[in-house]
């Protein structure tokens, strides 16, 4: 495990086109709302309430922005599947955690998670390998990404945020 608490499983680190990785990380964006499920099971409200680092997101505000970025996701992929090298669309995620339906139950998120994830998942598998070298532009970094790229980079994403939570179950001991 990774010492820096903000990157538990480490940096996410591309990796060249294979079919075994695009099985895993296929397997990873099926999988996430039920990992994420599992990571928040019988955690209370104080505990939900806790940074899961210093200066750290919440266990909920963690929760609910892996729903608003992977919501994103999903229309990233379709823009990048159906349009010429589009611009997607990037979001302030540290003001959108602070937003009012931030304070909303968690079992909301995951119930989106799980319904959003059987679309995404569906449509990832759909595509052929060429697809996964269409391109989007990312004009805030001004970096143009493969959706291959974005596929590891989305599967990392929920893993990681995942991890945030079971490391600070593990830190304080709770069961």
């Amino acid at each position: 495990m990774n010492t820096d608490p903000r990157y538990p499983i480490g940096e996410y680190e591309p990796q060249p086109f294979s079919a075994q990785t695009k099985e895993a990380w296929l397997a990873d964006i099926k999988f996430l709302p039920q990992l994420l499920e599992n990571a928040i099971l019988n955690l209370d409200e104080q505990q939900l309430q806790t940074p899961y680092r210093d200066g750290g997101w919440t266990v909920q505000q963690l929760v609910h922005h892996v729903a608003d970025s992977h919501i994103n996701a999903y229309c990233r992929f379709k823009l990048g599947i159906t349009e010429d090298h589009p611009s997607i669309k990037p979001y302030e995620e540290k003001l959108w955690a602070n937003l009012h339906d931030n304070h909303l139950p968690i079992n909301i998120s995951i119930t989106l998670l799980h319904a959003l994830h059987s679309r995404l998942y569906d449509l990832l598998c759909s595509i052929d390998d060429n697809t996964w070298n269409r391109t989007v532009f990312h004009p805030e970094s001004k970096k143009t990404m493969t959706l291959w790229y974005l596929l590891g980079s989305y599967a990392w994403h929920g893993k990681h945020h995942a991890a945030h939570i079971t490391s600070l179950k593990q830190k304080k001991n709770w069961a």
